[in-house]
Parts: C-alpha cells; sequence; structure tokens
C-alpha cells in the first residue's frame, strides 16, 4: 500500500515539470556522473604518479576542470530535481497561503543567486581570456564558462518551478493539505 501511495504522489507531482526539459536535465545527469569519474580517476592516477616519481602534472588541470564543471552542473541538476538547499522542512508543514508565499520567497531567492550566476560568471568568463593555467596555457575563461551557463539552468529551472507552483501548487502540497483533512 505504501509504495502504490508513494508511487501515486510521484506520477501526481509529475506534472509540476516540464517535459521538454526533460533532456537537459537527463544531460545534465550524465555531465555529473563523467565529471565525477573523471575526477576521482584523476585524483587517482595524480596520487599514483607522484608516488612513483614520475608526476603527470597536468593531471591537476584535468582534474580541476572536472571538479569545476562537476559542481556547476550537480547545481543546475539539483535545482531541476529540488534537491538543492532549501528550507523544504519549514515549507512542508506549511498549508494554503502561507506556503504558497514562502515557496515564492524560497524560489525567488534561487532565481535571483542563478542570475548573479549569469550576470557576474560571465564577467569572470570575459576576464578570464587574460588568465591562463599555467602548464596548458589555456585561458581560464574555459573553467569560468560553467558557472554563467549553470546559473541559466537554475534560472531556466526556477521560473519552471515558480510557474507550475503557481498554477498546481507546489510539489507535494497537495498531499500535505490531504493529511491534514483526513
Amino acid at each position: 500500500m505504501t509504495q502504490r501511495r508513494y508511487g501515486l504522489v510521484l506520477e501526481r507531482d509529475r506534472h509540476l515539470k516540464w517535459r521538454a526539459l526533460d533532456p537537459v536535465e537527463h544531460v545534465l545527469m550524465l555531465l555529473c556522473g563523467v565529471t565525477l569519474t573523471g575526477f576521482s580517476t584523476t585524483v587517482f592516477l595524480d596520487v599514483v604518479t607522484r608516488s612513483l616519481g614520475h608526476p603527470w602534472l597536468w593531471l591537476q588541470e584535468v582534474t580541476m576542470t572536472f571538479f569545476v564543471y562537476g559542481i556547476f552542473a550537480g547545481a543546475a541538476a539539483a535545482t531541476r530535481r529540488n534537491d538543492h538547499l532549501c528550507l523544504s522542512a519549514i515549507t512542508e508543514a506549511m498549508i494554503g497561503r502561507t506556503r504558497l508565499v514562502v515557496e515564492t520567497f524560497n524560489r525567488l531567492v534561487v532565481l535571483g543567486a542563478g542570475l548573479c550566476m549569469v550576470w557576474f560568471g560571465y564577467l569572470n568568463f570575459l576576464a578570464g581570456f587574460g588568465n591562463f593555467r599555467m602548464l596548458s596555457m589555456t585561458p581560464l575563461a574555459s573553467l569560468y564558462a560553467a558557472i554563467p551557463v549553470s546559473g541559466a539552468l537554475i534560472a531556466l529551472f526556477t521560473v519552471e518551478q515558480l510557474v507550475n507552483g503557481w498554477r498546481n501548487g507546489f510539489a507535494g502540497q497537495s498531499h500535505v493539505e490531504e493529511q491534514f483533512v483526513r
């Protein structure tokens, strides 16, 4: 009974996502897996080659690239899945207009952070063409590019949540209200 009920909750809340953005989320999750695997592998190889006395110095640059892209892809994916840091414990206990206001406020804060990432990340990206990574002489802009892209995705996913939340109630809202009605 619990599994069936849980399945119904998931199916009912599925309408809270725009299906057109599902492929974007899928790519982000794949990118998270690739970057996590790449990061772990390059750290391991860095430790092994240093222990053998023949370090591959370029591995540090590759490791940093996997780390940076993984962090920002993960932030965007977490926003889409609503797994990011938010005050969900407090809002899940609320119902009605109070929940709507608090959920809207939370998402407007996330939207503001995403838009700041777009603007200031873009400025860092432009400035990054004047600074280079030491071994490869690759512009730092190659790392900074992840920031505005992630910010744009975070903003897009937050707008998706706001629009769907205003139309249909925020995720789980109707489930909480049903419990109080019973």
